[in-house]
């Protein structure tokens, strides 16, 4: 065109930054910028909000703030615009005080505007401010259309008001796959996932077919809730509709099966699985871990290096659990020495916990002890915890005392010191001490925090508490484990009764 001898106006200018911005190609954009400049259309308001949305794109916010200033007129598009580039950019205060400004400068706020400024408050995860936005964008009679509802939901959970984003989507009049996803996302971050469960019944009935992400939270809350059952037909439901099992989708899958205690099933999917990634490789190594398959876990992670994946973190903690519960005293050390050498991957808490474990595991008390003097960090809860657990299971009642006195300082309200403490005891023939930690614990109103145990049957997921006597066949349940204990009584097996029940 310029060969040609043709002069772009300001209709040709913004096409040519929009293709520069599309193409994140901020050298031409810039070039063009000054074309722009040299022609005389500096100052046109469209040329100029094509410039702001250009330099906002490739991530020059600076550039783009520039321009917005020195612009001589504004509309709602250059407000827009630069709002979104800071949320995007991950300047999500520095948007919302934009947002502010415009509000100030008697600019109507649009369904666009509103969608972006939520998604910010939401990542920040202020509840006042989001509030603020919220009632601000009623005043201003902001039409709240499916996109304003689905960005309302989901500022509202990840602010943690679960109760009023259910409110308003119960109030939408119109719902797509997004509302139901973001429902199903927000239950899943606040552990609520028998709800999840329910919401998916819901899509069903009303005919929303769902999606990857859909099936990701589905799939999360089988896993959750150990409902084997579920998860299988959840399987069986990405098969029929033809939902590719890679990726997250892949991953859930591995993960629910090896959690719910298929780990057969889990390294099928894995096996079938054309892309995996870290996090795949990291599923299934902690799933055999778990399963106490850790030459298994261990030959998957050798395969690591040659898919050019690099480990992270979690996948050590794979490793080494894998190593704790195979015995692999040798190579425990060996990968954690590595952790560091190899990949620069610092140590945390939990991979010098996890080393204290399996050096307790293996009998190996005084070395773990001695591991735990040479950290580098103040060792935690959960590093003595396993000390302490080590203790219990060879006997070590003088180790179990010192270690017992670390674990009152940090967490002088935990239960399981105290009970796993009084099983040392016990186990010693030291009935007295015993029952001395127990009644300390009384006297602290320190209270066992009673276990959960739960069954899936038909679908259904029935928990049990001790105590508890709630269940419609609590009378069944009960007569069942009165003949039980009989049973075990009669054959000479001690049962320690008030645990049982």
């Amino acid at each position: 065109m310029l060969a040609k001898g043709l002069i772009p106006d300001k209709y040709t200018y913004p096409f040519l930054l929009k293709a520069c911005a599309e193409s994140r190609a901020l050298r031409e954009g810039q070039e063009v910028h000054a074309r722009v400049v040299k022609n005389g259309f500096a100052l046109d308001l469209y040329v100029v909000n094509t410039l702001i949305r250009l330099y906002a794109v490739c991530g020059a916010i600076e550039s783009a703030q520039k321009m917005f200033d020195e612009g001589p007129h504004r509309d709602l598009v250059s407000w827009t615009t630069l709002i979104q580039g800071y949320v995007k950019m991950g300047f999500w205060k520095e948007g919302i005080l934009v947002f502010f400004d415009m509000c100030d400068a008697n600019f109507q706020v649009d369904e666009l505007t509103a969608v972006i400024v939520l998604s910010a408050c939401a990542k920040l995860g202020d509840l006042t401010l989001g509030r603020r936005i919220h009632r601000y964008m009623c005043d201003q009679k902001v039409n709240f259309d499916v996109f304003v509802g689905n960005a309302l939901i989901d500022m509202y959970l990840k602010c943690g008001d679960a109760d009023f984003a259910r409110k308003i989507f119960n109030e939408m009049p119109v719902k797509n796959v997004v509302s139901w996803n973001s429902m199903v996302s927000g239950l899943v971050q606040k552990g609520e996932f028998k709800e999840v469960l329910n919401m998916f019944r819901k899509m069903q009935r009303r005919g929303v077919k769902p999606d990857d992400f859909t099936m990701v939270g589905v799939l999360n809350s089988c896993t959750n809730l150990g409902m084997l059952e579920l998860g299988k037909w959840a399987h069986a439901y990405v098969d029929r509709y033809r939902i590719k099992a890679d990726g997250f989708i892949g991953n859930a899958l591995v993960d629910m099966y090896a959690k719910c205690g298929s780990i057969d099933e889990a390294s099928k999917v894995f096996n079938g699985m054309k892309c995996r990634d870290v996090y795949t490789y990291t599923t299934i190594i902690v799933g055999l871990a778990m399963h106490g398959q850790g030459e298994r876990a261990l030959d998957l992670f050798s395969q690591i290096p040659k898919m050019g994946i690099k480990p992270n973190g979690v996948t050590y903690l794979g490793v080494l659990m894998a190593c704790s519960h195979a015995g692999l005293v040798d190579k425990g050390r060996k990968h954690f020495s590595e952790m560091s050498r190899v990949y620069d991957l610092e140590p945390q808490m939990e991979h010098y916990g996890c080393m204290v474990d399996l050096l307790g595991r293996a009998g190996l008390v005084n070395e773990a002890q001695e591991f735990i003097s040479n950290m580098p960090i103040e060792p935690d809860a959960f590093v003595w915890g396993a000390l302490l657990g080590a203790c219990r299971t060879h006997g070590n009642v003088e180790l179990g005392e010192i270690v017992m006195e670390k674990l009152e300082k940090l967490e002088p309200e935990r239960d399981g010191t105290y009970v796993l403490m009084s099983n040392i005891y016990f186990s010693a023939n030291k009935r007295r001490n015993a029952l001395k930690l127990r009644k300390a614990m009384k006297e602290r109103e320190i209270r066992k925090i009673p276990g959960c145990s739960s069954i899936e049957l038909d679908g259904v997921v029935h928990e049990f508490r001790r105590g508890d006597k709630s269940h419609r066949k609590t009378k069944d349940i009960y007569s069942i484990l009165d003949e039980l204990t009989s049973h075990l009584q009669n054959s000479g097996q001690w049962v320690h009764t008030d645990e049982l029940y």
